[in-house]
C-alpha cells in the first residue's frame, strides 16, 4: 500500500534517532515531511497556512505531544494528529482520543500500521477541505437564495417553491440562476451535495 499524501506531514519527536528513522521511512514513500525536535520548535515554525498531518511523540520534555495537540486545537489548528509512544499507557490513549487525536500508535511502529494511519488522516483532511469549501460557497448566498436552495434540495420545483415562499415563479427562476452562478453548478444533485457537505 502506498498512500499518496498531498498534505505535509509534520513530525515532532525529541529523539533524533526516532525522528530520523521515521523521516527516512516517510521519504521512502515520497511523502512530504517537515521535522521538529520539540513541541516548542513546532509551535514557533509550523506553517499554519499549509494544513497537514501531525505525527508526534507522546512523552517529550517541557510539553507532551498531547499538550501540543491541545494547544494547536485551541489556536484553531484542527489537523489530524497521530500520537506515538513507547509506553502503551491506556489512560494516555483514552485521554488522546477524548482530545480528538486521530490515532495512537505504540513503538516500535509497524510500517503498514503507520501508513494506514497516515492514509486515514489524509482522508480526514480531504473531507475537512471539502467541507470548508462547501461552507465558503454557501456563505456568499443571500437569505432568500439559501431558502430557495433548501427547497430545491427537497425536490420542489419552481412553482412549488414560489407557492411556499409566496413569490413569483419568475423570481424563483432568477434565484435559481443566481444559485447556479454562485455555486458553480445548476445541477440539483451537486447543489444538494454542497448543502449536505457543508452541514457535516
Amino acid at each position: 500500500m502506498e498512500p499518496i499524501s498531498l498534505h505535509m506531514i509534520y513530525l515532532i519527536d525529541d529523539d533524533p534517532s526516532v525522528r530520523n528513522a521515521l523521516h527516512l521511512l516517510l521519504q521512502t514513500y515520497e511523502l512530504p515531511v517537515t521535522c521538529f525536535e520539540s513541541p516548542a520548535d513546532c509551535l514557533a515554525h509550523l506553517d499554519r497556512g499549509r494544513p497537514g498531518i501531525l505525527i508526534t511523540d507522546l512523552r517529550m520534555p517541557m510539553m507532551s505531544g498531547l499538550q501540543l495537540h491541545e494547544q494547536l486545537m485551541a489556536q484553531g489548528v484542527d489537523w489530524p494528529t497521530i500520537v506515538i509512544t513507547g509506553h502503551g499507557d491506556l489512560h494516555a490513549c483514552r485521554r488522546a482520543f477524548k482530545a480528538g487525536v486521530t490515532d495512537f500508535l505504540t513503538k516500535p511502529i509497524e510500517e503498514q500500521t503507520l501508513l494506514q494511519a497516515i492514509e486515514s488522516a489524509q482522508t480526514r483532511l480531504d473531507q475537512q477541505a471539502e467541507r470548508n469549501e462547501a461552507r465558503q460557497s454557501l456563505r456568499g448566498l443571500t437569505e432568500r437564495e439559501r431558502e430557495v436552495l433548501e427547497l430545491i434540495t427537497k425536490g420542489l420545483g419552481s412553482k412549488e417553491i414560489a407557492a411556499a415562499l409566496d413569490i413569483s415563479v419568475r423570481t424563483v427562476d432568477t434565484h435559481r440562476a443566481k444559485l447556479a452562478e454562485k455555486l458553480g453548478t445548476g445541477s440539483v444533485a451537486e447543489q444538494t451535495r454542497l448543502l449536505l457537505t457543508a452541514a457535516c
